[in-house]
């Protein structure tokens, strides 16, 4: 059998198993051709974007920017507005829409590119057969859904971080990824840094003895302020607000309950736990060797919650974990910059953003052996998860990878929520003894969605 038969008999029967998959309110699911890997004819990759506001702008031209991709098609449930992060950013579909035709428009003789298609529902995005990879930038209260759709749909997933809403929807996320074969990739960037993997490296290989504790710190949140009062407000012309509630509860529309500030409303994010927590926590569970686990003890040490008003996430974030060895997790609201500092017995690792400092000084210049731990290296995140695509290997942040991390999030939200100290089985990922705190593991999904 030719190879083009071969491709043409398996591309079949993927898409015969898949069209028995139904999605909500009936939507088929199609298997697109180059989800079967490097074997497939073309080696460009389709993609298309699923939000497009604030950071999904980012993602929109970190994949776009690409020698072997073409967006086709961008989808956002707001036609254009301005007020995201800031004042100035004019976001949603048409502004993606206009970005990517303009890019492309660019390339071409004429100067002119018309080619890029803009949804209202990423649903019809889902269901064409073109569509290879996606990009999943929404609120976190809609990473679970179209991630498993999209994974049902035998298309490859660049999700943002955190990887999902519940410990319950993460583990969803990770089944759908696993059965469907597909290939996910976490927004967690900042482990495609070369100083974060060197920093880590130097943990893991025991260069400041055995680990004691591992510091970090969450501040209040990004804006600084609060919405003590506040009346609902029209929901704006071209903004499907129904479809942006979607799983989440009813709730009157308010400028501040969507865009940006959605991560400051429990129905929606985790506040600053799940947004610059992710990232810092990634990191820790990777520099522990910890990132396919968690701890087993979350404690609350005094953390604070919002008494009145619209936000009603975690104001004041301080926690405790423990892990099964013994190493200690400590949050605190303030007192340590950057990503995390490692201390053990024999010196201490501190991670910046930008940089990192140790202890002895001279543990900047240590050289990792041919022998000794190599931790995944990746230059650019996103770069990785379109060769991992093609490679059909798992990517420096994988489904379950993003999963842990986030689990250690929402565990210390719950502890946080509870005001006490509570134990956690990782491998069966429930909380022992405590009925109470194990009916946060998910969240109501309003009908018709489902996971």
């Amino acid at each position: 059998m030719s190879d083009k038969r071969r491709f043409a008999s398996r591309r079949d029967f993927l898409k015969c198993a898949a069209a028995g998959v139904m999605g909500t309110y009936g939507m088929p699911y199609l298997v697109a051709s180059s989800a079967l890997g490097a074997g497939a004819p073309s080696n460009r990759i389709n993609i298309g974007c699923i939000g497009t506001g604030n950071m999904g702008f980012t993602d929109l031209q970190g994949l776009m920017h690409q020698d072997d991709t073409q967006i086709v098609a961008v989808c956002d449930v707001n036609r254009g507005s301005y007020g995201y992060k800031t004042a100035e950013q004019f976001r949603g579909r048409e502004p993606a829409r206009k970005l990517v035709d303009d890019y492309y428009g660019e390339k071409k003789r004429s100067g002119v590119y018309k080619g890029t298609d803009a949804y209202n529902d990423f649903r019809v995005l889902l269901a064409r057969d073109d569509i290879d990879a996606v990009s999943v930038t929404t609120p976190d209260h809609w990473h679970a859904i179209p991630t498993i759709m999209a994974a049902r749909a035998g298309k490859h997933i660049y999700c943002q971080k955190p990887l999902s809403l519940t410990i319950a929807e993460g583990r969803a996320m990770v089944e759908a990824v696993r059965r469907y074969g597909v290939t996910l990739q976490t927004g967690s960037q900042h482990r495609s840094k070369e100083r974060m993997r060197f920093a880590c490296e130097l943990v893991r290989n025991g260069r400041i003895g055995r680990v004691k504790r591992v510091l970090t710190s969450l501040g209040r949140h990004g804006l600084r302020f609060d919405l003590d009062t506040w009346d609902p407000t029209p929901v704006p012309d071209g903004f499907d607000y129904d479809l942006w509630l979607g799983p989440a509860p009813l709730a009157p529309h308010h400028e501040h309950r969507c865009f940006y500030t959605f991560r400051f409303l429990q129905d929606y994010s985790g506040g600053e736990t799940t947004n610059t927590g992710a990232h810092k926590f990634d990191i820790v569970q990777w520099g522990l060797g910890t990132e396919r686990t968690g701890p087993v003890e979350i404690e609350d040490l005094g953390s604070e919650f919002p008494k009145s008003g619209l936000f009603d996430t975690v104001s004041r974030i301080h926690f405790r974990a423990r892990y099964a060895n013994g190493v200690e997790l400590i949050c605190t609201p303030g007192g340590i910059g950057g990503a995390a500092r490692f201390e053990g017995t024999e010196g201490w690792v501190h991670m910046d953003w930008n940089s990192f400092n140790t202890y002895p000084e001279s543990l900047v210049n240590t050289v990792i052996g041919p022998n000794e731990i190599h931790l995944y290296k990746s230059s650019d995140h996103k770069r990785d998860f379109l060769d991992c695509i093609k490679s059909g290997r798992d990517p420096i942040a994988p489904v379950e990878v993003g999963h842990r991390s986030a689990s250690i999030c929402h565990l210390a939200n719950i502890a946080m929520r509870l005001k006490r100290k509570i134990q956690w089985d990782p491998d069966e990922e429930h909380f022992i003894n405590d009925e109470q705190a194990n009916r946060l593991l998910s969240k109501s999904i309003r009908s018709p969605w489902r996971l």
